[in-house]
């Protein structure tokens, strides 16, 4: 989508992707760092963000869905990928032909993925998934042993990696981490003692990656971390007492647009629709063309939210609307054009995508992966 008309933006850094992911790589060595990038990259652009953290050491990056894959490959990025779940049956072909890592958890994915091989005329190596809890995707461990030796069995598969996910790993004072490493570690051992050591075992996302060290095995699937965010206050703490003096994840991604239009209102006048904020003072009132429909919130101005205008923090004033939100300047001298900072730094101030999250009762995930379409990426 052109950014030439609409003066609305996201900024996104690629060279904090990379200071973040070679910060994570150290901190988890020797294990080795895949890069989640589904989503496009958390909003922030698959492609340009799994360039940068390849080049930041990221040794493999995961994707959610098959098309996903296939972008990056598009795009000349030949990586190993990983795709976290399996896939459907008319996708298992395509995402092997591209030489894609597939996630394995049932008899069908395995017969599945074996004829894709087959027809291929190669060996595929695959991750099998194992539940430790979660309970979303993954075989239950009773299974896992007779699922490898399927995988071991089927003659074009091979098993490449073990692997599991966390379900409260950003919560510190939730001791379920702990049982399902251990739950994690007896699949493992089922394995070994039948097939052997699997290649590649993995389970920490970015909080267990970060807070719990004895999940990095030999690599670690990071994907909020890599765009500059701690999963949780806890594990933020964390992190700051491993890292060294000046060192910290950096926010990626910045939004941004220009003030459309300025009006002058009165004392009680009433803005945007359900005319719920009222004006305290005179004001001057800028009009700035990003809405829900963009990836704000509709209820983001009735829980205080603030943009920058200026290097001051501005409330806005009232519902959130599809395309456009209100601003209250209040007595300064605010134009047309001027540059509007929704997440990010302008001057000494800086609203995070954290903020947003706080003030809308919800995650930092939310807030950067609802960054719709409408809005243009830049790469800086």
């Amino acid at each position: 989508m052109t950014d030439s008309y609409r003066p609305t933006w996201a900024e996104i850094d690629t060279s904090a992707v990379t200071a973040n992911v070679a910060l994570l790589c150290r901190l988890v060595a020797p294990a080795r760092l895949c890069a989640v990038v589904k989503a496009d990259g958390y909003g922030h652009g698959s492609v340009a963000v799994s360039r940068a953290a390849l080049a930041g050491g990221a040794a493999m990056l995961a994707v959610a869905l098959v098309e996903e894959a296939v972008t990056l490959r598009e795009a000349g990025i030949d990586a190993p990928v990983l795709l976290l779940t399996e896939a459907p049956p008319d996708g298992i072909g395509e995402f092997c032909a591209i030489g894609g890592t597939p996630t394995v958890y049932s008899e069908p994915g395995i017969t599945l993925a074996a004829g894709a091989a087959t027809r291929l005329g190669r060996q595929v190596g695959v991750h099998l998934k194992v539940d430790t809890g979660m309970h979303r995707v993954g075989a239950d461990a009773a299974e896992v042993p007779a699922l490898a030796a399927g995988v071991a069995g089927s003659g074009p598969l091979n098993l490449g990696g073990l692997w599991t996910h966390f379900a409260v790993a950003d919560d510190l004072d939730d001791a379920f981490t702990a049982t399902q490493i251990d739950r994690f570690d007896s699949a493992v051992e089922a394995v070994r003692a039948a097939l052997g050591s699997p290649p590649v075992l993995h389970a920490a996302n970015s909080a267990g990656a970060i807070a719990h060290p004895r999940a990095r095995y030999d690599l670690v699937r990071c994907g909020i971390a890599c765009y500059g965010y701690a999963p949780s206050v806890q594990v933020g703490r964390v992190l700051a007492g491993l890292v060294g003096p000046g060192e910290a994840l950096r926010p990626a991604l910045s939004l941004k647009a220009r003030v459309h239009r300025v009006s002058r209102l009165a004392a009680g006048e009433r803005t945007s629709y359900g005319r719920n904020y009222e004006l305290a003072a005179d004001a001057l009132v800028a009009t700035v063309p990003i809405g829900y429909a963009d990836g704000l919130r509709r209820a983001l101005g009735a829980a205080g939210g603030e943009v920058l205008i200026g290097g001051r923090r501005r409330r806005i004033a009232g519902t959130v609307t599809m395309d456009q939100l209100l601003v209250d300047c209040g007595a300064d001298d605010v134009r047309a054009g001027d540059e509007v900072v929704l997440i990010g730094r302008q001057g000494g101030e800086e609203i995070t995508a954290d903020e947003w999250a706080e003030r809308l009762g919800t995650i930092v995930y939310e807030v950067l992966c609802g960054i719709g379409p409408r809005v243009p990426r830049r790469v800086v």
